[in-house]
């Protein structure tokens, strides 16, 4: 997109939180938009404008603005939310040439007073320069149906073999350094490796096959299986254990990645596993648990969906405002996700596991650590108080919390770090 495509402006205030609640009319505005936008309906769209802006722009030069987007973008193929503030709504807006950032506000009758595109630009952060600790270097695995690119970080003076720390990454369009296209961008994984190095740790890191994958568009999506992420731990796990340099393999799996990490290291040549904010319950009850917040209608059609997903068959008819948790050409992945049960897995596993849950995530609660200790009762959990979900302290209340989603400069919690150190270096 050589140039901003501006519709109308509106005052944009700072956006500064992270993971925000997106509400449902927004979430429905935008799903009309995608269609009317792929049919090519442009009058579609200018009848979802409200008044103070269809005054200031004809039918005419909407279709125009419509027309230079899909020249310049393609295929609307999906909106990510990002954040909300001040009734401006920021989406990543995933087309079939490249990406856009994408901002809407809606009037108290759910019309469209503003939109808004511009190019899309990731926020980056920057890696702290000359780190004493640690020697970062590319790492590649290659699979039949995938390549994963990583960071092997090894610690600076190390003599003889040492451990190697995997760290899995959490749900969603995570990078191998715990930042994603969705907002987040707090470092957590590579402030964990430089925490670890500084202790004589080596770990892993890496890119999950939905980053810059072949997973990128709605089409391919279908294609995708919770399974997928499990073989490549799997693969990064085999190549690690065959490594001379190498003295043991821990598997670190933080949130969704403490379920791929419990289903890899079951049978496979791993030393220990940490599961840190993981689920104790599957999937589909979590995700029924967090629907109890939203209206009845919202809950029934999502009940609907899940019932005709447990039958074995994709559920086409999904509520606009759903299309974002579970569209029909997710729900492949949802589905083969759906079918383990944390719980049950943990028991399988014959080697030490450390379970690691702060007591201010606001994403997976105390409860989930105990369940999982319940199962697999020669476990050892550890509760650490005031950490979050992205594994820094943070306070209770939500704004705050989830403003640490967006800060890399906070250090991950040290009594995280000083746990799982403990916890390696006892491994024999």
């Amino acid at each position: 997109m050589k140039k901003a495509l501006l519709f109308f402006s509106f005052a944009l205030s700072a956006l500064t939180a992270y993971c925000q609640t997106e509400p449902v009319t927004y979430r429905t505005q935008i799903n009309r938009l995608i269609h009317f936008y792929n049919q090519n309906q442009p009058d579609s769209i200018f009848r979802m404008f409200a008044a103070n802006v269809t005054t200031k722009i004809t039918p005419a030069q909407n279709k125009a603005s419509i027309s230079q987007l899909q020249t310049s973008l393609g295929e609307f193929q999906q909106a990510t939310f990002v954040s909300i503030d001040s009734n401006v709504a920021t989406y990543k807006g995933d087309f079939k040439k490249a990406a856009a950032t994408m901002r809407i506000s809606l009037n108290n009758r759910s019309q469209l007073a503003g939109l808004f595109f511009s190019n899309y630009q990731p926020k980056v952060t920057a890696a702290p320069e000359g780190n004493p600790y640690i020697t970062e270097s590319p790492f590649t695995y290659k699979s039949l149906t995938s390549t994963i690119s990583g960071t092997l970080g090894l610690p600076k003076n190390a003599t003889g073999k040492i451990p190697v720390v995997l760290i899995i990454a959490g749900s969603g369009p995570t990078d191998r350094n715990g930042n994603s296209s969705a907002g987040l961008s707090a470092n957590t994984y590579q402030l964990l490796a430089y925490d670890l190095a500084k202790n004589g740790i080596a770990t892993l890191r890496y890119d999950k096959r939905t980053i810059g994958g072949q997973y990128s568009s709605l089409a391919s999506e279908k294609n995708l299986r919770f399974d997928n992420f499990v073989d490549d731990a799997v693969g990064l796990i085999t190549q690690l254990h065959d490594d001379p340099r190498f003295s043991k393999v821990v598997i670190f799996g933080h949130s969704e990645g403490s379920l791929v990490g419990m289903l890899a290291a079951d049978g496979e040549p791993a030393d220990g596993f940490i599961s840190v904010a993981g689920a104790g319950i599957m999937a589909d009850k979590i995700m029924t648990d967090q629907m109890k917040s939203q209206p009845e209608f919202i809950r029934n059609n999502f009940k609907a969906v899940l019932d005709t997903m447990r039958k074995g068959k994709l559920n086409e008819k999904v509520d606009p405002a759903l299309y974002s948790i579970i569209r029909p050409s997710i729900q492949p992945y949802l589905g083969s996700w759906f079918r383990h049960d944390p719980a049950k897995d943990i028991k399988k596993l014959r080697i030490p596991i450390l379970i690691i849950q702060g007591t201010n995530d606001l994403q997976v609660s105390v409860d989930n650590a105990e369940k999982l200790k319940k199962a697999k009762s020669d476990a050892q959990l550890v509760l650490i108080t005031g950490m979050n979900h992205i594994l820094k302290q943070a306070p209770l209340t939500r704004d705050q919390n989830l403003a640490t989603y967006g800060n890399p400069d906070l250090p991950v919690d040290p009594t995280l770090v000083s746990t799982v150190v403990s916890f390696v270096n006892k491994l024999k």
